[in-house]
């Protein structure tokens, strides 16, 4: 199924490999590579993680503290915020 991002969403992603990159050479390199393949899986399972909000699910990343948060669209997967779990838990609900 075809990923569009929100803006916030893009920037979010950006921001973290950026700051990963700071902390360690090729850590944020990782990080955009384990977020593109939990992405990868939420179109290829959409329905497989929880629904948080009516229309709203998580997936959890692996070794990162970080959720995609997405809607499952008619034609597309929407990707609505990557959140850090120690980050104000619903900031993004104002994106949707």
């Amino acid at each position: 199924m075809k990923i569009e991002f929100l803006p916030e969403a893009k920037v979010e992603l950006d921001e973290a490999v950026e700051y990963y990159e700071l902390q360690v050479n090729g850590l944020g390199k990782n990080f955009k590579s384990i977020a593109k393949s939990t992405i990868k899986r939420v179109a290829t399972f959409p329905t497989a993680w929880t629904e948080i909000r009516p229309n709203i699910r998580r997936c959890i990343m692996h070794k990162f503290p970080y959720n995609v948060l997405y809607s499952i669209e008619k034609d597309y997967i929407l990707i609505i915020a990557i959140s850090h779990h120690h980050r104000y838990p619903n900031y993004w609900e104002a994106r949707i």
